[in-house]
């Protein structure tokens, strides 16, 4: 669909230019006026992309906390930038990353609907008045030596400059243009009057919106046009009102890869234009009255089409904003009930989308996101891998006791839910993290920590495969009761669980009170049980109450364990650590440092290396429930290879911690 779109807005300008050539020679400048000034819009959104750096994101942040905020960021954005169209599409985008709300972002399509009439008041106050071309020259000028300096806020500023410039020249070439063949040809002999000329320039102006995708060229067109007596008044409202219309099309095209969030929101721009150009149209001769009115009051001349269509236009926005503000908490209802959120697919990223991709910080802000939704699927995965549910381990006061009681096996296939759940979104992050590594020169420090955040998105998919090795024990040792082996694998379980709920509390804490020691806690506590767990098994051969295959087994799934738990925490630390505050400083002062928790480890690790095995019974009491979820039995050594060849955590045979692979 969007590419179907995408040819469609290729193929009507063009045919568009023809027909105009065809018509008229002396189009050819009207219609290099228009690509001029269509230019300078894109100059001015480049320039202040570059000089906004990340202030877009924290205005975006401090203008959605009320309406009215939201209202004047959507008027001065668009003022701006000279293109309300674009305002909605980039509002849909940050909508879409969750990074605002949809009431908030409604109010900023509002605002920028009132933003395009400052274009009209431009033009028509200052470009059909005065020598603008003059000005342009100098300021093209200026600009080029500016854009080509390598400090990015004078880039940034040279571009501003520039777009500004072109702005002029192509309102001058369309002005010039207009006047050029106004003795040779009269278009005003295509004039409707009535309501079928209301109904008719309105199809127009949103037809001419659609092909220039850009409401402002539309205006200054018909400004132009009007202003050569081209075209009479009375259509020139009717153009203005579908100019408006018209400019929804963008935003709807920009929603069709959007979520349901960013569907919303282009179904509620289409709304409110479609509302506000209904009572524009119903309304006309009541409001061109009080055009006429207010011309009078602040000393428009009577013949001044140009400035009373401006008047016009700012009149029927800001009755459009006055209706529909009062009802957007009701326009939210219906949209929520008319585009309710679909069943939601975890195997695809929730807030990746590639129009942010100018603006860094958004981009750090939607990946953080990203890894919270990679995280929550990881950690699903982990637990069901371990036959445990999230409800019961998050509800649970006795944990232990409540992992005992999990005894039921989880119809999994994990293989096909780590690629559906993990492997898709972690190459959706990848993807994501390498597009803003061209921001590497600009903003260094932002990419190093998309880079982090890509890497802690690697380490929770290890996580994940650790888990994957052991699944098939774990189902052989925690769906019945095999005596020893069944309590090993229980506390074992336990960790996990216990590694979970912390760092879920963590992420409950208020971010002013949130501390990552605890997770340096954990790290210890593991690190301490992992010693204990190589002497019980020790033991327990010699006393004759473990196998020696059994026992193996168990400790190389252990280690599997230790890796993800590592990687969890590992995750959590560089998740919630907070570079900048001063806490963050004392914090490391306290952490443990890893060599001391691995040497913990490793010095438990070799006591049980040395533990001398004994032979003893081994259970089997899981060869119908292996069947029935379709698991097939691999030997140890596979898996140690597979992980090995995967790049991830393993360790030896023995029991000892996780070390990193070359």
């Amino acid at each position: 669909m969007t590419s179907v779109l995408k040819n469609y807005s290729v193929i009507l300008p063009l045919a568009a230019l023809v027909l105009a050539f065809w018509f008229s020679p002396d189009l050819q400048e009207v219609a290099a006026g228009v690509a001029i000034f269509l230019f300078g819009i894109l100059m001015l959104q480049d320039g202040f992309k570059r000089l906004g750096g990340g202030n877009l994101e924290r205005v975006l942040g401090a203008a959605t906390r009320s309406t009215p905020r939201a209202l004047a960021f959507g008027l001065v954005s668009s003022t701006l930038v000279q293109s309300s169209s674009l305002v909605s599409v980039l509002t849909i985008s940050f909508l879409s990353a969750g990074l605002i709300s949809l009431i908030g972002a409604i109010g900023i399509v509002f605002g920028a609907n009132l933003g395009t009439t400052t274009g009209t008041w431009l033009v028509a106050g200052l470009g059909l008045k005065v020598d603008i071309a003059a000005y342009a020259m100098p300021m093209i000028a200026f600009a080029v030596v500016l854009v080509f300096q390598k400090a990015r806020p004078v880039r940034g500023f040279g571009y501003v400059l520039a777009g500004a410039g072109f702005l002029f020249l192509g309102i001058f070439y369309m002005k010039d243009g207009f006047e050029a063949f106004r003795d040779g040809l009269d278009l005003t002999r295509y004039a409707l009057p009535g309501i079928l000329g209301l109904l008719v320039y309105t199809a127009l102006g949103a037809a001419a919106t659609v092909i220039l995708q850009s409401s402002h060229a539309t205006m200054v067109l018909v400004i132009t046009a009007l202003a050569a007596g081209q075209i009479t008044y009375e259509n020139a409202i009717a153009l203005a009102v579908g100019a408006n219309i018209g400019t929804t099309v963008t935003a709807i095209i920009g929603a069709v890869g959007a979520n349901v969030q960013g569907k919303r929101l282009a179904l509620a721009h289409l709304l409110f234009n479609l509302v506000t150009a209904a009572v524009a149209l119903i309304l006309v001769a009541p409001l061109t009255a009080l055009v006429d009115v207010v011309a009078q009051i602040v000393g428009i001349a009577a013949e001044d089409y140009a400035l009373k269509l401006a008047v016009f236009q700012t009149i029927f926005n800001t009755l459009g904003v006055i209706l529909m503000l009062p009802l957007t908490r009701r326009l939210v209802t219906f949209l929520e009930r008319y585009l309710p959120e679909p069943e939601p697919d975890v195997s695809r990223p929730r807030y990746l989308n590639a129009a942010i991709d100018d603006y860094p910080e958004t981009l750090e802000r939607a990946l953080r996101q990203e890894v919270s939704h990679l995280y929550d699927n990881a950690v699903k995965l982990v637990l069901h891998g371990l036959n445990l549910h999230r409800e019961t381990v998050f509800a649970a006061s006795d944990l232990a006791a409540a992992v005992r009681r999990s005894r039921s096996p989880i119809n999994l296939d994990i293989g096909d839910e780590y690629e559906r759940r993990v492997k898709t979104l972690y190459a959706a992050i990848v993807d994501f993290a390498t597009r803003a590594a061209r921001h590497r020169e600009s903003a260094p420090k932002l990419v190093a920590r998309i880079d982090a955040l890509r890497d802690l998105a690697g380490g929770l998919v290890r996580s994940v495969k650790s888990v994957k090795h052991i699944r098939k024990n774990v189902l052989r040792y925690t769906t019945c009761d095999a005596g020893t082996a069944t309590e090993l694998y229980d506390a074992l379980r336990t960790e996990v669980a216990q590694v979970v709920v912390a760092i879920r509390n963590l992420d409950r804490e208020a971010p002013d009170e949130r501390s990552t020691l605890c997770l340096d806690q954990e790290a210890a506590r593991l690190a301490a049980a992992s010693g204990k767990r190589g002497l019980r098994v020790g033991a327990l051969i010699r006393e004759g109450k473990l196998d020696p295959t059994a026992a193996t087994s168990f400790l190389n799934d252990a280690s599997y364990a230790e890796a993800a738990m590592a990687e969890l925490l590992a995750a959590a630390r560089a998740y919630f650590a907070e570079p900048d505050r001063a806490i963050a400083e004392v914090e490391g002062l306290f952490a443990l440092d890893e060599e001391e928790i691995g040497a913990t480890i490793g010095q438990a690790s070799e006591r049980a290396k040395h533990a001398r095995p004994r032979p003893g019974p081994m259970p089997n009491c899981h060869n119908r429930r292996l069947a029935s979820t379709g698991t097939k039995r691999r030997s140890d050594s596979d898996e140690i290879e597979e992980t090995r060849r995967e790049g991830g955590r393993i360790s030896g045979p023995a029991g000892g911690g996780p070390r990193k692979q070359d």
